[in-house]
């Protein structure tokens, strides 16, 4: 059986898990460095905020190396294939429902917005264990020139790893533990993912068919879409974080309860501009993140075969009254 004899055996469902998680497998290698500064920046290091951008980039490359960019990238990766595979596969899932049972919805930009929320929502509830898990293991810094790990609660020692980070937080506090923040977390990714794919399925709509299938094309509205989106939820992504890593702070620091509860002691403790610390760094990844994301799916869906959205909404009508008949 020949390449496109194989591919086209595959399930359109677990074509595009495949095409999801290799496009969010490479947007977030790729932009890992501003990532681990982001997070750095977002949990109010002062160390980092007082001494800038570059300096912190040049901090982290004497006393870690070019590994030190990548502290937690493996937990990062192995959430983000997991969940941009969910979250490509069930926006498309979603979208091809809303359209079939509710076909004066039409097929437009609101049924991106409704499908691109739901697809957000789901992938998170099932991979947040390894965001948080990320989040702390990015949250320690190894201190020169003794390379002491700073970031443990107080004499703990640091993390060995993925595993022992999540081993360690379960036996903390169960399954409650590892959904630290989850939350805020739904909170942001319900518009966020619903904007991002709005923006980009709208944006593209208005571009001729002679050039919509071009990379850079593709590149510049996936970067307007991260970018927009992202503006408007960042806010509940700093409460997210700071609420993972608040076990890792000294005993005596402020205890953080619940969303609303959490994003008022910020602004109260630290002012509102905390609320968007490490924003200009997060427009630095999301603009070749998303735009990344969103490039490599298209094209791992050419490559794979995958059908257009309209055939495919027909396609499951058909089946749907065949297995009904």
């Amino acid at each position: 059986m020949d390449r496109e004899g194989v591919v086209d055996a595959i399930p359109l469902f677990a074509k595009e898990l495949i095409a999801g998680g290799v496009a969010g497998g490479v947007a977030k290698t790729i932009v890992a460095p501003l990532e681990r500064l982001k997070i750095l920046f977002q949990v109010t290091r002062s160390e980092f905020h007082n001494i800038g951008l570059l300096a912190s980039f040049r901090r982290i490359a004497k006393t870690e190396g070019i590994l030190g960019f990548y502290r937690g990238n493996g937990a990062s990766v192995a959430r983000i294939v997991p969940y941009a595979a969910l979250h490509y596969m069930a926006y498309e899932q979603y979208r091809r429902q809303i359209s079939y049972s509710f076909p004066r919805m039409g097929n437009g930009s609101v049924v991106d917005l409704l499908a691109g929320s739901l697809s957000g929502g789901t992938a998170v509830l099932f991979t947040y264990p390894l965001d948080l898990v990320r989040t702390k293991l990015a949250y320690q810094v190894v201190d020169a020139p003794k390379l002491n790990v700073k970031g443990a609660m107080g004499s703990e020692r640091a993390f060995g790893g993925i595993r022992d980070c999540f081993s360690r937080t379960y036996k903390e506090a169960g399954m409650r533990g590892l959904y630290r923040g989850v939350a805020p977390s739904l909170y942001g990714i319900f518009p966020y993912a619903g904007l991002k794919f709005y923006f980009y399925e709208e944006m593209k709509s208005n571009v001729p068919d002679n050039y919509r299938k071009h990379i850079m094309v593709k590149l510049a509205c996936g970067s307007v879409a991260g970018l927009l989106g992202q503006t408007f939820t960042y806010p509940l992504d700093v409460v997210r974080r700071q609420m993972q890593v608040q076990r890792l702070h000294a005993s005596n620091g402020p205890e953080f309860k619940g969303t609303i509860g959490t994003l008022v002691m910020i602004v109260q403790k630290e002012g509102w501009k905390q609320l968007f610390s490490g924003l200009s760094i997060n427009y630095l990844k999301v603009v070749p993140s998303v735009a990344i994301g969103f490039t490599v799916y298209d094209v791992m869906k050419a490559y794979l075969r995958v059908p257009p959205r309209d055939k495919a909404i027909v396609e499951e009508a058909t089946n749907k009254s065949e297995s009904q008949t």
